[in-house]
């Protein structure tokens, strides 16, 4: 429970004759933690992968194509295997229909595109109409004129004058048609020989021009019938062309669903066995399995090939197992937690897994800051709003709905015992402690337990030590055996010495720490002389001297700060209460007879409580966890374990 879950390493030797169907079974089962086997043996043949890799590029194009045409179809691609269907399918069998497939669904989609864009064309030029459609004047006379050129276009009234002012030194006509406030419509004219400065003027001017083909004859009312007629005709070959498509989907989304997913395992299957060690007449298959499932697998392996040899190893806990895959899997309420612990590191897979410890700290912590029965439940409301996905613009948070559940519950189990209810203190008894009373009270608790949580670090530090029999680490460390007793005789020589009839004399804490801090300090040289390495002291011996001298002083300033760091839990107790009170006085200050100004002021301080002050708890939870607590115990590193499978993989 508290372990990553046990593995077993396999090694497989398959015939030829049974490959496919060993690798169906493996990544049908969906629990096979894949490695490379080329460097597993030394008879493991050099580039006997090419020709799956190969494969492997073939089939990736082929499921590019089956993509494309499946997004022009608007297709859901499906993530299911079809019963009864092998996922191999051989590639020149499929590729002819993949083609014709594509080619057809192109065609058709081509033309409705080309529609499209037909029928955006005649509103373009229908838009460009509506301003002129009074103006009795023929267009097309205008555009096949010999010796003028004219431009009709709408421009800012603003820019009248200035465009007159342009065109002084040439002979021109500027006739507005139609004016309003803003705009008017213009008619631009001038010689064949004075064009370019005529377009340079326009468009100085902001000049508007009509663009409409030159087909278009006869005036502008006259051409907007013509126009709405052929997009009445455009809009009728378009709905033809829709209706081919949706006739289109409707045959072949099945078939391209099942050849798309079959094209797709296709592909990853020939990826996995690219990674197969080749010998002279079998393959070689390594990885890891879990061992709670490793006997389904291996029945499941027999049926598949009856001359399968299988070697299974425990991944002994005893080892280092850098290279052994962790597998963590939490679910439910310990998923959230299980993503802050991945966030900071994997544990290895001999190390205890943390998920747990989080989920019971990281809430009283949390809730030990943000005490408030209606702040609390708010958040716990978020949270369940979040979890449901039913707020579409929120669905990316919805990761961190069950989260924020548990520590809004948290913060209103912790509102009981401050007895606050949305920052007021008069409405509920406190169960336990008022912060805003018992300012000194709550930071001496808060110290107090930061002082627990530390000790548990370095005791699942000695027991993480324990768990790979590294005894350096496991009596010599500075969160080990040693270091252990340095802290606890420090705070003994504290107490001893600030409270008045402490039953053990200061003296004896005080040889305790000098004798442990002096192993501290010289824990380098212990490990080397109970390693057998040499020599004992690298560098010289002045250096290390005055190495040792700064490690012990960062050691002891570590301590101190670490310590005093969960201050911040009862000053975050009582900030919270302070605030609250705040914006009360500030509501109260806007509207003595509290009108609808104290209400929207009451409003505002809950929401930035429970957004602003919920985010800055959050962060120092995570902080005090982190960087805290998970530094005396947990080193990190560990391989993601990721089996072969067919099916879409889920986030861990």
């Amino acid at each position: 429970m508290f372990l990553p879950k046990e593995m077993t390493e396999i090694e497989l030797v398959v015939p030829d004759q049974d490959l496919l169907a060993v690798a169906n079974v493996l990544a049908g089962q969906g629990v096979f933690h894949q490695v490379d086997a080329a460097n597993a043996s030394p008879e493991v043949i050099p580039g006997s992968a090419s020709s799956w890799q190969e494969q492997t590029t073939a089939y990736a194009a082929l499921e590019r194509q089956l993509q494309a045409t499946v997004r022009l179809l608007g297709v859901e691609e499906g993530s299911a295997p079809p019963p009864g269907q092998s996922p191999m399918v051989e590639i020149e069998a499929v590729r002819p229909l993949v083609e014709h497939m594509a080619r057809e669904v192109r065609e058709v989609n081509d033309l409705l595109e080309a529609d499209r864009k037909r029928l955006e064309q005649l509103n373009g030029y229908l838009r460009q109409l509506e301003p002129v459609a009074g103006i009795p004047l023929d267009i097309s006379a205008l555009q096949k004129s010999r010796y003028i050129f004219s431009i009709l276009g709408v421009i800012p009234v603003v820019n009248l004058e200035r465009l007159k002012t342009s065109l002084a030194r040439i002979p021109f006509v500027v006739l507005p048609l139609r004016q309003d406030r803003q705009h008017a419509v213009v008619w631009l004219a001038g010689t064949r020989q004075n064009a370019d400065t005529l377009k340079r003027a326009a468009r100085s001017a902001y000049l508007n021009p009509l663009n409409l083909p030159d087909v278009q004859e006869g005036t502008p009312s006259e051409i907007i019938r013509s126009l709405h007629v052929a997009i009445g005709r455009a809009q009728e070959h378009l709905g033809a062309q829709e209706a081919a498509i949706v006739q289109l989907r409707r045959t072949r989304e099945e078939e391209l669903q099942v050849l798309l997913w079959r094209t797709r395992a296709s592909r990853m299957l020939s990826e996995a066995m690219a990674r197969f060690g080749r010998l002279r007449y079998t393959y070689l298959i390594v990885g890891w399995v879990p061992t709670g499932k490793w006997a389904a697998l291996s029945e499941r392996l027999r049926q598949a090939s009856k001359n399968i040899l299988v070697q299974a190893h425990s991944g002994a806990r005893s080892t280092a197992g850098e290279n052994v895959p962790v597998s963590l899997g939490h679910r439910g309420v310990l998923r959230p937690f299980q993503q802050l612990v991945t966030m900071f590191a994997r544990p290895r897979y001999n190390e205890l897994d943390p998920t747990f410890l989080m989920a019971l700290t990281f809430p009283l912590l949390f809730g030990a800051m943000f005490g408030d029965v209606g702040h609390g439940l708010e958040l716990a409301l978020l949270g369940v709003l979040l979890s449901s996905r039913k707020v579409r613009a929120l669905r990316g948070l919805a990761g961190l709905g069950g989260l924020i559940t548990v520590c809004g519950v948290a913060g209103c189990l912790f509102g009981f015992l401050y007895g606050s209810v949305f920052g007021l203190d008069t409405i509920l008894p406190a169960l336990w402690i008022r912060p805003i009373d018992n300012i000194l009270e709550i930071l001496y608790i808060s110290v107090g337990a930061g002082i627990v949580l530390l000790s548990a670090g370095f005791l699942l530090n000695i027991y993480n030590a324990g768990l790979t029999r590294d005894w350096p680490r496991l009596f010599l460390d500075r969160n080990g055996v040693t270091g252990l007793v340095l802290y606890w005789s420090l705070l003994g020589l504290a107490a001893a010495s600030l409270i008045a009839g402490f039953p053990v004399p200061p003296a004896v804490f005080a040889v305790s720490a000098a004798l442990s801090g002096l192993a501290v300090m010289f824990s380098e040289v212990l490990k080397r002389l109970t390693d057998g390495r040499r020599p004992l002291v690298e560098g010289g011996l002045g250096t290390y001297a005055i190495q040792t001298v700064f490690e012990m002083f960062d050691t002891l300033i570590a301590m101190l700060s670490n310590s005093l760091s969960y201050v911040r839990v009862g000053a975050f107790a009582v900030a919270h209460a302070g605030l609250s009170s705040v914006f009360f006085i500030l509501a109260v200050l806007i509207s003595p007879g509290h009108g609808a100004g104290y209400w929207i002021m009451v409003l505002i301080g809950n929401l930035f409580i429970v957004g602003f002050e919920g985010l800055i708890v959050g962060i120092q939870t995570m902080r005090l966890e982190y960087y805290e607590f998970f530094s005396k115990f947990f080193l990190g590193g560990g391989m993601p374990y990721s089996p072969l499978t067919l099916r879409p993989k889920v986030e861990e």
